[in-house]
């Protein structure tokens, strides 16, 4: 085995920043109580709880009663979906749902399950070869029965960053003249270190976000609701989180997730800055030394850390396995569905055939990797592509 040890897979998790950790682990041992006693250790984790909630609520320009805490990306998807769908189905409203062939699972098996299980009708508008959504499509797929939206920020696959602002206010002219409410919700998993996440510049009514993808703690995230949004909970029990979430706050973790996104934002320019310089010279160093290479999604508007390709002759799998053999941790897209023999649905949505995705690779950078680490890789997935096609 290789002694290397480069981590470029960004997209799927990443490590929790020290402090990070030296913020979470008073909260473990000193600070352990219940933000639902009344004694001081029951107060002192309050504090904590309604400080993270604070924190969050002021970067996302919203009300800290807007901000709910949930497991991670993929509990924010399924409440702000099933929530809200199934809070119209209580007022007898017929509810028709749009979304697009390249969401997150947790988006897309929602949506499926609502719509078999439950009768929702679901459109899903189709995507260019470049992985975005025409906010056209958006605004003729809008009918008198449309309630819900989703469309993803920044897509974990290929990196590309959707038109939401565009589609916002699609939706808001939408409503003023359809005479109802229409809740636009994003899933921001991808984005939130890396991009703007002012809910009211964005336009959007409901927000999920996933501590782990920006240097937090796995098992925590934020689904942020819009006042007057409405919603039933998934998960019933105690009154936490306003009667959106039931369950005893996991209050080490949403620190976590709280001091996590301060950095994360704050560093956000420079991070971005230094990432998108390392991406390109690790495309362009790829391109030119593998063959009928192609970058896939948005070349430009993508998140700033991601380089995601096709190559022919190799198989996503194997170059992954060669890659690691080298020292190099890779994907070949979206970690949630990592075993799985279907090619990627993204790409298909996009437009590529089964033969061209399943040559998916997927490198994405983080803000500990170096220039010196990028050159190696450029080197390392030229030498596996070789092997693979015994070049």
């Amino acid at each position: 085995m290789n002694t290397k040890s480069i981590y470029l897979d960004h997209s799927a998790t990443t490590p929790v920043d020290p402090r990070v950790v030296d913020a979470m682990l008073p909260y473990f041992t000193e600070k352990f109580g219940n933000a639902s006693s009344l004694h001081r250790w029951g107060q002192t984790a309050l504090t904590a709880l309604d400080e993270s909630r604070q924190a969050v609520a002021e970067i996302l320009n919203a009300n800290p009663k807007e901000i709910v805490f949930t497991s991670g990306g993929s509990e924010s998807d399924n409440l702000a979906l099933r929530g809200v769908a199934m809070a119209l189905r209580a007022k007898g409203a017929q509810a028709h749902i749009i979304t697009t062939p390249i969401e997150h699972h947790a988006i897309l098996n929602t949506t499926v399950q609502l719509e078999k299980e439950f009768g929702f009708e679901v459109t899903r508008v189709p995507v260019d070869r470049q992985g975005r959504v025409n906010p056209d499509d958006v605004a003729r797929a809008i009918t008198p029965k449309t309630a819900l939206i989703s469309v993803m920020y920044a897509n974990n696959e290929v990196g590309t960053i959707e038109p939401l602002v565009e589609i916002a206010k699609i939706v808001k002219d939408a409503k003023s003249v359809k005479g109802h409410e229409i809740y636009l919700h994003t899933d921001a998993v991808q984005a939130g270190g890396y991009l703007p996440l002012d809910v009211n510049k964005l336009g959007v009514d409901l927000m999920s976000l996933g501590a782990h993808k920006f240097h937090g703690p796995k098992g925590v995230g934020v689904l942020y609701v819009r006042n007057g949004t409405p919603m039933l909970p998934m998960q019933t029990g105690g009154s936490h989180e306003r009667n959106r979430r039931a369950g005893t706050e996991n209050i080490p973790y949403i620190v976590g997730f709280a001091t996590a996104l301060k950095i994360a934002q704050s560093e956000r320019e420079s991070t971005n800055a230094r990432l998108i310089s390392m991406r390109e010279k690790l495309v362009e160093g790829i391109l030119e030394r593998v063959a009928g290479a192609q970058l896939t999604g948005d070349p430009k508007n993508r998140l700033p850390g991601h380089a995601s390709l096709v190559i022919p002759g190799a198989v996503g799998d194997e170059m992954v396995l060669g890659l690691d053999l080298a020292g190099i941790a890779a994907s070949t897209g979206s970690a949630c569905t990592a075993g799985s023999l279907e090619p990627s649905h993204v790409l298909a949505a996009m437009g590529y055939t089964a033969d061209v995705a399943r040559g998916a690779l997927r490198l994405t950078l983080g803000r500990e990797n170096t220039d010196e680490e990028i050159d190696y890789a450029v080197n390392a997935v030229a030498d596996v592509v070789h092997k693979l096609r015994r070049e």
